[in-house]
């Protein structure tokens, strides 16, 4: 009978991280003889494993004690088969079957959250140096809503702003630094690791947290209604996706054609100062354009103040701000005088301090201070903080914020389309300042019925700045309406109410 033919394993290709990798890993060290094999019983199951694959993962608890058998039985010149004896250690043999393998050099690939908390806990019990990296590398394993769920560590790096999150600061506490696996416990001593739950949060729903990973992974995700929209904001705030949120909240992104810009339609409690810009309308050529000088009493603006519009860029995700549309709903805003020379806008309710708030970034954008209260007065109220916010308090408008109703705006009034009164101010809200010239008055259908009030259920306002003439500083805001949903009586408000329980 012939001999069986030798051969050769093919060399690990050099030319790429994997091939330098398994190099590596075929380079194990001689620190226990390669062919002697050695008992380890683990519970009620007897290991034999061979001094290579001990060797590939060391040093470890197991390199050590049998290193101590060998050398003993060098110094006093027994034969190692039947100087080395079996180790005893009282641990689960199911767990270790999986370490055995991976000490003959299989990869093994956690199944769940549990199984990864048991092997995690006995690497480090048999201080398994290179299981221990590679279990730091692997995907978090997390049951969310009683739902296993296994989530790569690089798809929150896939867009940015969705770290830090809830996984790499809370899951981290254990898993993220070999040094200290298990901070504030003394291993001095240590019998054996501390018991470790599997992480788990419970009261999220395991559904939402789905269609979030889905995101993240960069697919779209069918939004049934504003009530699951809601439910997925609300997880992305509890996880801190910071990026996806920005994805999430109701906006609209166009290009107005008619004025040859990009929009952005966004609620009022979306806005984020980080967000928050001023567009700038380019200043005429002093050498082309001359204008008279300002007469005292002119209610003309400075010729050199700034105009332009208010923009916005959600954080994280657009590339370039867009005008903006700010939508202001609830009924938190009251109409004074709406068909006259001067309306104003009065807000109620949180809609108040986040206007004012606006109007502060907005000033900061112009160089203006944010407040126009002196600091000593803040200071004797107890600071900024304890005074409620409005915009008054800002240099860009009164309490009562100017308001521009031009021909452009879609209104609807107690249910009916409504149309401001013409008159020859010219409808280019850029340009128009309300009141600097008087209004010639038009037979207009209505016009001279229209109620001195009103109050918007939901708004879309333009945010203009323009010279102020007299004012708390150079320029102001003002709000230029483009969509109004409006009631002027209470009778037109219950009109719409429903019955409970009506179909």
């Amino acid at each position: 009978m012939s001999a069986p033919e030798s051969f050769d394993l093919p060399r690990a290709s050099k030319n790429g991280g994997d091939g330098d990798s398994l190099s590596e890993v075929a380079k194990i060290p001689t620190i226990l003889p390669h062919e002697r094999v050695f008992p380890i019983q683990i519970g009620s199951e007897l290991f034999k494993l061979s001094g290579a694959s001990i060797s590939s993962d060391a040093p470890s608890y197991f390199s050590q004690y049998f290193c101590c058998q060998v050398q003993n039985a060098h110094e006093r010149g027994e034969d190692l088969s039947t100087a080395i004896r079996t180790l005893y250690i009282d641990r689960d043999p199911g767990t270790f079957h999986d370490i055995s393998l991976h000490l003959q050099g299989y990869h093994i690939t956690p199944r769940d959250g549990t199984h990864f908390v048991r092997l995690f806990a006995d690497a480090q019990f048999y201080s398994l140096p290179r299981l221990i990296s590679q279990l730091f590398d692997e995907s978090i394993f997390i049951s969310i809503g009683h739902r296993e769920f296994q989530i790569p560590r690089d798809i929150f790096t896939i867009e940015p702003g969705n770290t830090p999150n809830f996984f790499s600061l809370g899951y981290a506490i254990f898993f993220s630094n070999p040094e200290d696996l298990f901070p504030g416990l003394d291993r001095d001593g240590l019998i054996r690791p501390p018991s470790i739950q599997p992480p788990c949060v419970p009261h999220r729903s395991a559904d939402l947290f789905a269609d979030l990973l889905h995101l993240l992974r960069g697919y779209p995700v069918d939004i049934r209604d504003e009530t699951h929209r809601q439910a997925l904001l609300r997880d992305c705030r509890y996880f801190n996706f910071k990026g996806l949120e920005q994805k999430l909240i109701p906006h609209h992104l166009s290009y107005n054609q008619a004025r040859a810009r990009d929009e952005i339609v966004l609620r009022v409690e979306d806005i984020l100062k980080s967000g928050i810009s001023v567009s700038l309308d380019p200043r005429p050529n002093a050498s082309t354009t001359s204008s008279p000088a300002p007469t005292l009493g002119s209610s003309a603006p400075p010729p050199d103040a700034p105009s332009g519009w208010v923009a916005y860029a959600r954080p994280f995700v657009d590339d370039h701000p867009a005008d903006l549309i700010l939508e202001i709903g609830g009924e938190s805003t009251r109409l004074l005088h709406p068909a006259g020379p001067s309306p104003r806008a009065e807000f109620f309710r949180t809609a108040r301090a986040r206007v004012a708030r606006l109007l502060e970034v907005v000033a900061t954008k112009l160089n203006l201070p944010p407040t126009t209260q002196p600091l000593g007065l803040l200071m004797a109220a107890g600071g900024a903080g304890s005074q409620p916010p409005t915009p008054g308090h800002t240099p860009l408008s009164d309490d009562l914020v100017r308001v521009i109703i031009g021909r452009d705006a879609h209104i609807v009034l107690d249910g009916k389309t409504w149309t401001p009164p013409a008159s020859d101010e010219t409808a280019d809200e850029g340009d128009a300042f309300d009141g600097s010239r008087k209004r010639r008055r038009v037979d207009t259908p209505g016009a001279g019925d229209t109620p001195d009030e009103w109050i918007v259920r939901s708004g879309q306002w333009r945010l203009r700045i323009r010279g102020s003439r007299g004012g708390k500083s150079a320029v102001e805001c003002v709000l230029v309406a483009v969509r109004l949903d409006a009631y002027s009586c209470e009778s037109a408000r219950n009109a719409s109410r429903g019955f409970l329980g009506a179909p």
